[in-house]
């Protein structure tokens, strides 16, 4: 039996450019990388150094301080170039693929008859430990402590969001195969929330207690479900794996192969043709978007709008991402931006703004911020579109002036930087906010743990 979450506080971003239900393969890049900063807050140490032949699952360096905790190479082939930035640190691994990929043999497990120790270990042998995050601080889960329950959002909810009905669609036997493993790292309960008209294939599981979600964005956000499921108090742990990466567990305890093939959505107005394609993690951007994006004063961003990274063609695509949107740049300025009516802008507000008459309106936005950073205005219009029970700009000033009395006590320990996505899209002071909450975040973990 599924128990409903409805949400009313949020904003949907509807943009022109979704991605069509067709999937293209396309070609093996000759070239990924692996970037430590896609797991925020390790500091890796290498394990294969440059002319270091690799197999696809091979470790390229672990976090220092935990040798168990792996960062494998997602093809098979040689490690070309190690690229680093200020005072030696590693900003990027390289490997040249071979034609024809080869796989570090791992072994099949049967999931059922597996201890929590035996789990884990296959995980941490495998390089799948990275796969899974926590809450408090969004990071590469500490394996040392026990989380009270572990969460699978299997609800897109962000703007232009892969459709994740489709790309799980007959991944049935992986994904049982690995929800049976991960529970056993939990004496608690393995929330799924699946969209309250979908088809998900993580609707029919055994062995999680399923959540039916609507309403408008953050609704598909894990920290939104966290939060209104069984909220995070002080010295408590929840566990987060994502519906993709579940895939690539469920696939590894089946084959013994490490294959960390993704269905990439390619959304955005820039693009020519929106679809979703076959790309494995850390693919060359160019090669994923051959023959398919307008170049003129185009944003790429590896993941959505909202929360993803701004890349460059010659760069790759993020460890956990499945999406890749493209949008034109907003360089140039508005003459009277600020003092005539608004028709092709969404807007919270409805002060000379009228997306709110045309609901179903899809609009081609750029990157325009359409103002310029300020001290923060009290509107109250952040409580509208944030459904924590949360004081969210309370919280972000004391991220900003460091108090970590009022940062444990305004809710700090259950934010993570995507919760602010929406506060940030509608601020009128232009503030950094997912780059604040991270900051204090960051604080908050080497000062209390």
């Amino acid at each position: 039996m599924s128990k409903d979450i409805r949400i009313k506080k949020g904003l949907d971003i509807k943009l022109v450019g979704i991605a069509e239900k067709t999937t293209t393969n396309t070609k093996q890049s000759s070239v990924y990388a692996v970037k430590p900063e896609d797991f925020h807050g390790i500091i890796p140490k290498l394990t294969a150094k440059e002319g270091t032949e690799v197999k696809a699952g091979e470790a390229l360096f672990h976090l220092k301080g935990d040798d168990r905790i792996l960062f494998p190479s997602p093809v098979s082939g040689k490690v070309t170039e190690v690229v680093r930035g200020a005072r030696r640190k590693v900003l990027a691994v390289k490997i040249a693929a071979d034609a024809t990929q080869t796989y570090k043999d791992f072994g099949t497990k049967n999931a059922s008859e597996m201890s929590a120790e035996e789990v884990k270990s296959y995980l941490f042998e495998a390089g799948c430990w990275p796969f899974i995050k926590q809450r408090p601080f969004d990071v590469v889960a500490n394996p040392n402590q026990a989380p009270k329950a572990i969460f699978v959002s299997a609800y897109a909810s962000a703007p232009l969001a892969a459709d994740l009905d489709y790309t799980l669609a007959g991944k049935e036997a992986e994904l049982q195969a690995a929800i049976t493993a991960i529970s056993k790292l939990t004496e608690g309960k393995v929330h799924v929330s699946v969209g309250a008209k979908s088809n998900s294939p993580l609707a029919n599981l055994n062995g999680v207690e399923l959540h039916k979600v609507s309403g408008p964005h953050p609704s598909g956000n894990v920290g939104t479900q966290i939060a209104k499921i069984n909220p995070l108090n002080k010295g408590e742990v929840v566990w987060v794996v994502t519906p993709q990466d579940l895939v690539i567990i469920g696939e590894l305890l089946l084959t013994g192969k490490l294959n960390l093939t993704r269905t990439v959505a390619l959304t955005g107005s820039q693009f020519k043709n929106p679809q979703y394609v076959t790309a494995i993690a850390g693919a060359s951007i160019a090669d994923i978007t051959k023959d398919n994006l307008n170049n003129d004063n185009t944003r790429i961003i590896s993941g959505n709008v909202l929360s993803g990274k701004e890349v460059k063609e010659d760069e790759f695509l993020g460890y956990y991402d499945n999406q890749i949107t493209a949008i034109p740049e907003g360089d140039d300025y508005e003459f009277f931006g600020w003092n005539k009516p608004v028709f092709d802008k969404v807007s919270a507000s409805r002060a000379l703004t009228f997306s709110w008459l045309t609901p179903n309106k899809k609009f081609d936005l750029n990157t325009n911020t359409n103002g310029e950073h300020r001290a923060f205005v009290v509107t109250g219009a952040y409580e509208q579109v944030f459904p924590l029970d949360i004081y969210p700009m309370q919280l972000l000033k004391a991220f900003m002036y460091k108090d970590l009395d009022e940062m444990e006590a305004l809710g700090g320990y259950e934010v993570a930087p995507e919760d602010f996505a929406l506060t940030e899209f509608i601020c009128v002071s232009k503030q950094p906010h997912q780059k604040i909450i991270r900051e204090g975040l960051d604080l908050m973990r080497e000062e209390l743990g």
